[in-house]
C-alpha cells in the first residue's frame, strides 16, 4: 500500500508570496515528483477558514484555492486527490474524539493560538481547538508525511503525540506521522521555509501585515511586483552571506531565487556568496518573482470554475471512502460501535 503525503491551504484570502512559495509550490512540485509511487491528498481546509471569519466569500476562495493548485503546474491522475475537508464530515466527528485525548496544557502552549489571541478579550473556541481537527485531516488518512511551513511544525508534533497516546490507550490504530526532521528532509529542504517581509525582514511575509511593499500579492502586477523586490530591504554589510538570524533580509532574496527556479539553496548561495553588488541579485530576483508571477497569472485566467467542480465529487468520494473506514475502527476501539 502507498504511503500518503497530505496538505492543504486556508482559503480565505488571495495568497502572498510568502503563502505560495513557502507551501503550495513546494507541495505541487512534491505531487508531481511522487504521485507514481504515494498517495497524495490535497485537501481545501474550509472548515479551518471560519476561524477567522464566516462571511459569502468561502465557496468562492474555496474555488480559487483549488484553481491556484492547477495554475502552479499541479498534474492529476489516479494518486491524486483533492476535496473540502467539510465534504468529509469524519474530520469533525473525530475531532471531538481526539479533543478527548489532547490536554488543555498541551493546546494552550500552541505558538499560533497565543499569536491569535494575543491582545483579544475573547478569542473563539476555533483557535484554541483548530490544531485538533488538524490532526483529525492527517490523522483519517494515515498520512506519513504533512509538508508545511515552520509555522506548523508545532501542530504536526501535536498530531503524533495524540496518534501515539490513542495508539497506547486503545491498540494500533493511527499511522504516526513522520517527525519534523525526516518533513523537512522529505520536502528537500535544510529546514523549514519562511519567506520574510520584505520591509521588515525579521518577521515573515504576511498578508495581514500593513504597507504594501511588505509584501506580494498573487494578484499583483507582476511589474509591480518587481519593484517590490528592489526596494526590500537588506543590510549594511559590505558583501552577501546567508544567515537568516542576523541577515535576514539578504538571505531572504537568496531563498526567494532558489524556491522559484527549484535550485539547491546551497547552489544560490555559492553563486552570490561574497560578491559586493546587492543590486545585482536584486534584479536577479525581481526578474524571477516577475515571470512566476507572469506564468502564473497566464495558468490561472485558463484555469475556469467549473475545471473545478469536475474534479471535486471524485476527490470527495474517495476521500468518504478512506476518512469513513478510519472512523469506524475508532469508534469500535472506544466503544461507540
Amino acid at each position: 500500500m502507498n504511503k500518503t503525503i497530505l496538505t492543504g491551504l486556508r482559503v480565505n484570502s488571495v495568497l502572498t508570496l510568502g503563502n505560495y512559495l513557502g507551501a503550495l509550490l513546494p507541495m505541487v512540485r512534491l505531487a508531481n515528483k511522487y504521485s507514481k509511487d504515494y498517495t497524495v491528498n490535497i485537501f481545501v481546509p474550509d472548515l479551518h477558514s471560519i476561524i477567522s471569519s464566516i462571511d459569502g466569500t468561502l465557496k468562492e476562495n474555496t474555488i480559487r484555492s483549488i484553481k491556484y493548485f492547477l495554475s502552479a503546474g499541479l498534474e492529476l491522475n489516479d494518486n491524486v486527490h483533492i476535496y473540502r475537508q467539510s465534504r468529509v464530515p469524519a474530520h469533525t466527528e473525530l475531532t471531538w474524539i481526539l479533543n478527548c485525548v489532547a490536554t488543555m496544557g498541551e493546546m494552550s502552549r500552541m505558538i499560533q493560538y497565543k499569536e491569535k489571541s494575543e491582545g483579544k478579550e475573547s478569542a473563539n473556541v476555533g483557535i484554541f481547538d483548530y490544531p485538533v481537527l488538524m490532526a483529525s485531516d492527517i490523522l483519517l488518512y494515515g498520512a506519513s508525511y504533512v509538508p508545511v511551513g515552520e509555522d506548523q511544525f508545532q501542530h504536526i508534533e501535536l498530531t503524533r503525540n495524540l496518534a501515539i497516546r490513542f495508539n497506547h490507550r486503545f491498540g494500533d490504530t493511527f499511522v504516526v506521522p513522520e517527525e519534523t526532521k525526516k518533513q523537512v528532509e522529505f520536502m528537500g529542504l535544510d529546514n523549514g521555509i519562511r519567506i520574510r517581509d520584505l520591509v521588515n525582514p525579521d518577521k515573515k511575509m504576511s498578508k495581514s501585515t500593513p504597507g504594501e511593499n511588505s509584501k506580494i500579492m498573487l494578484s499583483d502586477l507582476p511589474e509591480k511586483a518587481a519593484k517590490k523586490i528592489m526596494s526590500a530591504t537588506t543590510d549594511s554589510f559590505e558583501d552577501i552571506e546567508f544567515d537568516l538570524t542576523t541577515r535576514p533580509g539578504i538571505s531572504n532574496l537568496l531563498q526567494i531565487e532558489a524556491l522559484i527556479n527549484d535550485r539547491p539553496l546551497g547552489e544560490i548561495i555559492r553563486e552570490w556568496q561574497g560578491k559586493s553588488r546587492y543590486g545585482d541579485l536584486k534584479k536577479q530576483v525581481a526578474s524571477s518573482v516577475q515571470k512566476l508571477l507572469e506564468d502564473f497569472q497566464t495558468n490561472y485566467a485558463n484555469t475556469s470554475d467549473t475545471d473545478v467542480e469536475e474534479i471535486l465529487p471524485i476527490g470527495e468520494k474517495y476521500a468518504n471512502e478512506i476518512a469513513n473506514a478510519k472512523l469506524a475502527e475508532v469508534y469500535q476501539k472506544v466503544g461507540l460501535a
